[in-house]
Formats: C-alpha cells, sequence, structure tokens
C-alpha cells in the first residue's frame, strides 16, 4: 500500500493543502473546528509529513539536532524522549549526537554535522550548553540553539535557554535530611563539568549553613553520575570513625550506588542510614526502599527546550509564526520515600562492620 500523502489529508478533511499545511505547522491562523477535522483525517489515515520532501520544497531544513554528554542514561532517554515529542507535535525531523565534551575539536565537530545534515538549529544539554566558549562560536556561525542549563534564574544572557534550579532542590532534601534529626550528612558530587554538581552542593551547603551545621569537608566525596561511584564514595564515608547518618546523593545513580554500599556492610536503611537521590529517575522506584528524592520534569524540560527551538525557526521561516516561546525555569520537586527516616540516636545503631 503506498503510504498517504498530504493530498489525500486534505480531500479526507475537504480543505485546501495551505490549511492541512497549517495545521501540520501548528500555525495559529486556522479555526479549531478546521484544526480538529484536519487533525482527524491525519490519524485516520496515519499520515506522517516527509521532513526531507518538506526540505526540497521549502529549502529550508526541518530537522533539529540533539547533542549530549551525560554517563546517565536514564536521564538521556528522558530528554531524547522530550525532545522527540516535540518534535512529532511540530513535524519536525529529529537526528541524534553523543560527543565527548572535553574534546578540544568539539565545535568543528557540530560545526560540520550541523552542514552535512542541513540541520535548522541544536538543543545542547549538559555540559556543552554551559560552555560559554562552545555556544558563543556555534551562535557566531549562525547556528540556532537552545540551551538546558542549571541556573537558579534566566541568565538573560541572549541565548535561549530552559533552566533547572538545581539549588533550591538540593536545599530542600537537605532541610528534609536535618529536620529528621540528620546533622551528618554525607555529600556525593557529579561530574564536576555539569554546573549541575555545583548547583547542588551550593544549596547542600546553604541547608547547612542556614541550620547553623558546620560543612565538614571529610564528608564530601567527589565523583560522577554514575553508579559505581556512588558506591566507592558511600564506602569511603562509612569507612569514617565518625561517618554520616545520611547521604545525599547528586543523582539517583549515585544514591542508588550508596544503597548497595550499605547492604553490602549490613545497614539497614533507613534506620541506620538514611539515602536521597535527586532527578526521580527509575533508579529511584525500583530500589527497596524507594529513595527519597527530587522529582525532575526531565522529558518536559527536553520538550520545551525544542519547543523553544523549534518556535524561534518558525519565526525565521514564516510570516505569521505561532506565539513565540520564551525561557522557562523548573524547580525539581521534593519527593519522600521509604529511604529516609529519622535519625536513630547513637547508642541504638550497631557498629558499622569494617
Amino acid at each position: 500500500m503506498r503510504r498517504p500523502t498530504i493530498k489525500d489529508v486534505a480531500e479526507r478533511a475537504k480543505v485546501s493543502l495551505k490549511t492541512v499545511s497549517r495545521v501540520i505547522n501548528n500555525e495559529p491562523s486556522v479555526m479549531q473546528a478546521t484544526r480538529t477535522r484536519v487533525l482527524h483525517a491525519i490519524a485516520e489515515l496515519d499520515y506522517e509529513p516527509d521532513p526531507s520532501a518538506r526540505n526540497l520544497r521549502s529549502g529550508t531544513p526541518f530537522v533539529i539536532g540533539l547533542v549530549y554528554d551525560n554517563p546517565n542514561p536514564y536521564h538521556i532517554i528522558g530528554v531524547q524522549n522530550g525532545v522527540l515529542a516535540a518534535c512529532r507535535e511540530t513535524g519536525f525531523g529529529l537526528q541524534i549526537h553523543p560527543c565527548d565534551s572535553t574534546s578540544p575539536l568539539l565545535v568543528e565537530e557540530l560545526i560540520e554535522w550541523v552542514q552535512r545534515s542541513r540541520l535548522a538549529g541544536l538543543v545542547l544539554t549538559a555540559p556543552m550548553s554551559e560552555r560559554v566558549e562552545v555556544t558563543g562560536a556555534l551562535a557566531a556561525r549562525g547556528i540556532p540553539l537552545v540551551r538546558i542549563i542549571a541556573a537558579t534564574e534566566d541568565p538573560q544572557d541572549g541565548q535561549a535557554c530552559v533552566y533547572v534550579d538545581d539549588n533550591d532542590a538540593a536545599y530542600e532534601i537537605t532541610e528534609h535530611l536535618i529536620q529528621l534529626g540528620h546533622q551528618r550528612i554525607g555529600f556525593l558530587w557529579g561530574g564536576t563539568l555539569h554546573r549541575s554538581s555545583q548547583e547542588r552542593y551550593d544549596g547542600y551547603a546553604r541547608a547547612l549553613a542556614d541550620y547553623g551545621i558546620t560543612l565538614d569537608k571529610h564528608l564530601v566525596v567527589q565523583g560522577d553520575y554514575t553508579f559505581d561511584d556512588g558506591f566507592r564514595g558511600a564506602r569511603r564515608l562509612l569507612a569514617l570513625r565518625d561517618p554520616p547518618t545520611a547521604i545525599f546523593g547528586s543523582n539517583d545513580e549515585i544514591a542508588a550506588g550508596v544503597l548497595a554500599a550499605a547492604k553490602s556492610a549490613g545497614m539497614n536503611v533507613p534506620y541506620d542510614l538514611s539515602i536521597a537521590g535527586f532527578e526521580d529517575s527509575p533508579f529511584s522506584r525500583q530500589s527497596w526502599p524507594p529513595l527519597t528524592t527530587a522529582k525532575q520534569a526531565t522529558e518536559e524540560i527536553a520538550r520545551h527546550a525544542a519547543r523553544l527551538l523549534i518556535g524561534r525557526l518558525r519565526e525565521d521561516a514564516y510570516a505569521d509564526a505561532s506565539v513565540a516561546i520564551h525561557n522557562k525555569g523548573f524547580v525539581p520537586q521534593l519527593v519522600v520515600r521509604g529511604s529516609t527516616a529519622p535519625m536513630r540516636p547513637r547508642e541504638a545503631r550497631p557498629p558499622t562492620p569494617a
């Protein structure tokens, strides 16, 4: 069977080809009743726009790129799903480009990829999105881009972004542990190339200061956003002469590693050790006990970033473009689960096995 065409959709909906095109492009100049009729026809025919054919007709690329370098697969899957959802809503295509953010040839690599694939623009994730020399060089070459970054507020630096307030969310997690009676709270960093790691650490340190708790550097361990670093970091903290009663991992993979380390030491979580993570990935829900964490709307964040990019591209490509989408901030929300509990008095806790 041949694939349905835009002409088939127009005939089924009893509208012009131009009207179908406007609906596909989500333009506002279509009456709601007409839009509904066209969308029903698209669904009935299982019609999918062909981005390459649109490129040939208009001379304007309708494919965007997603760039990432992150050791956390669940986070990347969430980002991909969010960007892909925006592309499907608007008829854009998507290409995905994993890269090495530390490569000295990163900018040249991305420029060559954009030109070779005829991409309309890029969604940049951390840490590339937070490197001024990368975003500046791409912008100087006229490549439209939107950044997903960690920040407490809109940086208002002239570049489009979606920003995530990791600082306040980390403060809330640390405050939750303090209010449960914990004074010695360990902190395990994520990758230092990611601004989110610094923001989460700053939120942790700020909460300790606000509650009059001295920050003990022995309770802070560097690492990356991985299960293995969570396990190793927790073993190091639990081996201290005065170990923490709670550990905050910079993401859920780290926190799951902490949980594994605690169980390998024969500890009862949460009564011997409270554990908190960040992001609300499947790790947090599938662990036992499930992890207290900060729910980060990864898919929605990525979807908004892609919509922001596509909205700006439409402004360049169409005189009657859809209403512009602006920079937007997200604040992860505390989710309390079974991995945190009030601190057990020291005399009631068994010694930590060597």
